[in-house]
Order: C-alpha cells, then sequence, then structure tokens
C-alpha cells in the first residue's frame, strides 16, 4: 500500500469488501487496517458498520473458523484459543459459542495424540526433565493444566 495514497469512503469500502471476502476477519484487524489507510474515524465507522450489515463482517463466524483453523491445523487447546480471541477483543460469549465448535471426544483425541507423539520424541534419561519438557510443551499450546499432568504422570513414570 501506498502510505501517501488517500482514499474515498467508497474506494475503502471496495478494498475492505476485498479483504474482508479473502479471510474472515475480527472488527480490530478491519479498524487497524482502514487506520493503515489512514481513514478518518467518521469514515472507519461507516465502513464498519457497511460490512456488517452487508455480512462482509461478522465477528461470530469469524471466531468460529478461527478455532475450528487452530484447534485442527495447530492443534491448540481451548485456553490458548479463549487467550487469542481475546486479544482479538471478541467478547466472551463468541469466545464460548466459538468453542462449542470443538466435539469433547474430538478435543481429548487430539490432545492424546499430540501428547503421546510429543512423549516418543523426548528421547532424555531423567524422567523430571522429560516431564517438564512435555508439560511445558502442552502448556504452551494451551491446553489446560488438569488434561496436561494427568497426561504427563500417564506417560512418563
Amino acid at each position: 500500500m501506498n502510505p501517501q495514497k488517500t482514499y474515498s469512503i467508497d474506494e475503502a469500502q471496495e478494498k475492505l469488501e476485498f479483504y474482508c471476502s479473502y479471510q474472515e476477519r475480527c472488527h480490530k484487524e478491519v479498524v487497524e487496517k482502514l487506520k493503515d489507510m489512514r481513514m478518518i474515524p467518521e469514515a472507519i465507522d461507516v465502513i464498519v458498520v457497511y460490512l456488517i450489515q452487508n455480512n462482509f463482517l461478522n465477528e461470530e463466524r469469524f471466531a468460529k473458523a478461527f478455532v475450528r483453523g487452530k484447534f485442527r491445523i495447530k492443534k491448540w487447546g481451548k485456553y490458548k484459543l479463549t487467550l487469542e480471541l481475546k486479544k482479538k477483543n471478541i467478547s466472551k460469549i463468541i469466545i464460548n459459542l466459538a468453542l462449542l465448535e470443538i466435539q469433547e471426544a474430538e478435543y481429548l483425541e487430539t490432545f492424546h495424540a499430540l501428547a503421546e507423539k510429543k512423549a516418543e520424541t523426548l528421547k532424555m534419561s531423567n524422567l523430571t526433565v522429560k516431564k517438564k519438557k512435555l508439560a511445558d510443551y502442552l502448556l504452551y499450546r494451551g491446553w489446560e493444566s488438569h488434561l496436561v499432568y494427568d497426561k504427563v504422570n500417564a506417560l512418563i513414570n
């Protein structure tokens, strides 16, 4: 983007329609994009309202897609998913709705497979260090601590 270029509301609106059509976006990302385009606050409000009314922008749809993608591809746990959505200013109600996209059975199956796969790669003889490395790995990925510690103790003894 040319930092000197200025956009009319119609031009900016058209750019943002494409931006939102390409991939689900949250309000925060759209507002930041408009600020980068050097739009004034009144124009930002007009464009965001237009995008919402024309279904280009939908926080619930964004949150559900985000949760499904990060869980299936990056194998993130619910804690990290919640944290990342909060960073994007998504409301607690929408976060809870989005987390319902993950079936409990699939969630636990993914967790166990991830933990077992990582445990196999840890080749140290000191069990305490091995347990810590596995726990740190799973906690970093946002899995709940009660699941992590139960699994670490079951796998490494």
